[in-house]
């Protein structure tokens, strides 16, 4: 008996069902979950513009020293690295907007409570612990997640842009708080900050999807639509088995020391004591923290150009050149402050903006190529020792100011851990292809 070829498109009995069509709209929604993300983590970003304005506030008001000051932010920065790899884990178990939800409601019943505080331990457990707790769950490892569910394409851009939405933030928050703690205290100051951060909750809540699958789309440049993942139990146990894992491996230990270093020389030390330090030398309070604005602008740019760097050249050579250059103009710093801003300070800015961050692209990518769908999370373990690296450096630089009257020694050696980054950088090996981990 002759057989018949069924014609295209008819499905013959026992066969297997033919695939179903994939929707390709022609604006994809990846873009506008990317948008959203972009927005929140700009709202919550007004918490990390403020402990740099605190220090003088703070001393003056209650006479606590700046170490003493200092050992709140660092506790405030070791939390939001400590954090950050169980609120991965915890977005694959409760989903992204539930997680970020409660982080924002967090951050600003913290922020809020330091208001009627009186005692050096309130600073601590207000801004140190409930901040430092909610930002954590803000922290990147909320980018990266996106970025792994949301892309498969233009991986390294979108992680270099919303890399540089807390920059953007930072950008929108300085002068607004710089003004309210000048002219008004910084209670207001505090205030603003609980409002911006419950201010976005409703976006998060009403716009961001958890997967594509949510929506019956395939992730920007996949091939097909990828299942939805059962939820995940046990999230605290998949962060330590994650840590675990990594822990083994040589490429982690050299992420996680050359982040610590990067975390050291920028929200520990910049961030933190630039203000200070600024105003030690006769500068205004205002003009040092519209400084620190003006490199939220050039960060945005530099993050955005190492994402699209990160998708062309080698990610390990990038975080060379990265450290090397912020090491360089760290140990020029000393001579540059001033009471007035002067042309070399201007250059110092715009150099420094536009390496703040950029260590963020090639490092979430050098993750990515090691550790595949754990990615995210070992991710949130490397962004912990930056943020500890911060914590130890925001604590030593204020007792540095106590003791020697300058924060002179701690760019000059802030200057010479960048340079032992840079060669750590240089020292991580690329996986084989075959050898990666599927993503």
């Amino acid at each position: 008996m002759a057989q018949t070829t069924p014609e295209p498109g008819v499905h013959s009995p026992g066969a297997p069902a033919a695939p179903a069509p994939v929707r390709r709209p022609r604006f994809h929604r990846a873009w506008s979950v990317a948008a959203v993300t972009f927005v929140t983590i700009v709202g919550a970003a007004a918490f990390a513009s403020l402990p740099g304005l605190l220090i003088e506030p703070l001393h003056e008001e209650f006479d606590w020293s700046r170490g003493t000051i200092g050992f709140a932010v660092s506790v405030n920065l070791a939390l939001y690295g400590l954090t950050a790899p169980f609120a991965a884990a915890l977005m694959d178990r409760f989903g992204i907007r539930r997680v970020v939800a409660v982080a924002l409601t967090v951050i600003a019943a913290g922020s809020l409570a330091t208001v009627w505080m009186t005692a050096a331990w309130q600073l601590v457990l207000f801004w140190g612990v409930l901040v430092g707790l909610g930002s954590g769950s803000m922290a990147l490892a909320f980018a990266a997640t996106v970025t792994n569910r949301w892309f498969v394409a233009r991986r390294g851009l979108v992680t270099g842009v919303l890399t540089a939405a807390g920059a953007s933030g930072q950008l929108v928050f300085l002068p607004l708080l710089s003004w309210l703690v000048e002219d008004h205290g910084w209670r207001p100051a505090a205030v603003t900050v609980a409002l911006s951060a419950l201010a976005v909750v409703p976006f998060v809540w009403l716009l961001l999807r958890d997967h594509p699958a949510d929506v019956g789309l395939a992730p920007y440049g996949a091939a097909g639509v990828v299942p939805k993942p059962a939820p995940v139990p046990g999230a605290a146990r998949r962060a330590v088995t994650a840590l675990a894992s990594a822990a083994r491996t040589g490429p982690f230990w050299l992420l996680a020391g050359t982040f610590a270093i990067c975390g050291a020389s920028t929200n520990g030390l910049v961030k933190t004591h630039f203000v200070p330090a600024a105003h030690d030398h006769g500068m205004p309070i205002t003009a040092a923290a519209s400084l620190l604005a003006v490199i939220g602008v050039f960060d945005v740019v530099g993050t955005v150009a190492s994402g699209w760097f990160t998708d062309r050249f080698e990610a390990r050579r990038l975080l060379a050149v990265y450290y090397a250059l912020r090491g360089v103009s760290l140990l020029f710093l000393p001579m540059l402050l001033a009471p007035s801003v002067q042309p070399p300070m201007v250059f110092f800015i715009v150099f420094y903006g536009l390496d703040w961050v950029a260590t963020v692209p090639p490092t979430i990518a050098l993750c990515r190529e090691h550790y595949g769908e754990d990615s995210a999370i070992v991710f949130g373990w490397v962004l912990a020792s930056h943020q500890v690296g911060a914590a130890v450096v925001a604590f030593a630089g204020g007792v540095a100011r106590d003791l020697f009257g300058s924060y002179d020694v701690v760019w000059y050696a802030s200057g010479a851990l960048c340079a032992a980054a840079a060669l750590m950088s240089l020292v991580i090996r690329r996986r084989p292809a075959a050898l990666a981990p599927a993503l």
